[in-house]
Formats: C-alpha cells, sequence, structure tokens
C-alpha cells in the first residue's frame, strides 16, 4: 500500500504557461491562454525518485538526481556556460521590467485611492459611488499583488542558478 502511495505521488504534471505584455508594458503570466500571449517552451521539472533514497543519504528524495541516459545530447561546459548567462541576464531584465511596473501600479493605486468614483443620480446631483470606487481599488490591489508575486518567482529563480 505504501509503495503504490509513493509511487503515485511521482505522477508528474505539466501546465503550459503564458506571457502577455499589455500596452502599458505591464507582463502577465499565466497557465490559460490569453488574447495577445506568447507560449513558453519551458522544460518541466526533473522527476522525483521517491524510492532512490539510501538510508545514509539526507536529501530528500526529490533532490536525488536520475542517471543521465547515454543517449541525452551532450554541450561542452562552454555552450552550457554561454546558456546559463543568457537565461540570467534574460530573468535579470524580467526582473528589472517587473520591478517598474510594480512601481507603476503602486503609483496607479495611490492615485486610484485618492480619487473617489462619482456619480450623478436620477436628480442631477452628484454622489460618490462607494461600489465602483471598491472594485476599482480592488483590482489595482490585485495588479500590485501579481507584480509582488512575479518579482518574488524570478529572484527565487535567479537565487536558484547562482
Amino acid at each position: 500500500m505504501l509503495l503504490l502511495t509513493l509511487s503515485s505521488s511521482a505522477v508528474m504534471v505539466h501546465a503550459e504557461i503564458y506571457k502577455r505584455v499589455d500596452e502599458n508594458g505591464h507582463i502577465t503570466y499565466s497557465n490559460v491562454p490569453l488574447k495577445g500571449a506568447k507560449k513558453l517552451n519551458l522544460d518541466p521539472p526533473a522527476p522525483s525518485r521517491a524510492s532512490g533514497n539510501n538510508a545514509g543519504d539526507s536529501r530528500p528524495a526529490s533532490a536525488v538526481k536520475a542517471p543521465t541516459p547515454s543517449s541525452f545530447p551532450k554541450v561542452d561546459s562552454q555552450t552550457q556556460n554561454q546558456r546559463d548567462d543568457k537565461r540570467k541576464t534574460i530573468l535579470s531584465e524580467e526582473l528589472a521590467n517587473e520591478k517598474k511596473s510594480l512601481d507603476d501600479a503602486k503609483k496607479a493605486l495611490e492615485e486610484g485611492k485618492s480619487n473617489p468614483e462619482m456619480a450623478r443620480g436620477a436628480n442631477g446631483k452628484t454622489f460618490r459611488n462607494v461600489a465602483k470606487y471598491e472594485e476599482k481599488v480592488k483590482k489595482l490591489e490585485e495588479d500590485v499583488e501579481a507584480h509582488e508575486r512575479n518579482i518574488e518567482l524570478l529572484q527565487k529563480e535567479l537565487d536558484a542558478n547562482n
């Protein structure tokens, strides 16, 4: 029963990732195709080997790597280093763009909070539209949170490659 449970947890799930840059330069990553988004070709993570852990090995089973098949294409270290450097450059550029987008989103949020939504009633009088204001602020806050998550993930990826 334990073996069946362990083997079922090793099943890989692979999701497609899409990237969209809107007219304001905001970048959105999604697992759902968006209008104008480009599909990213990412390699799936290496599968974990739940039963591959030796009794004396303190690493988790997911950290134990499977041997590379002999038919796997190999590149020289210089080519691999160039690829790694290019990837770091791309991630660094994406991080800088996300930080700028976060600053813009924070400014938009502050501006949105300081400008209440107004509406004109049937009698011609102007009044505050609280529901519309709260909806606007909530959307702006979600935008800020999305950029913060993107920054966190990009930084985590950069840190993992250093």
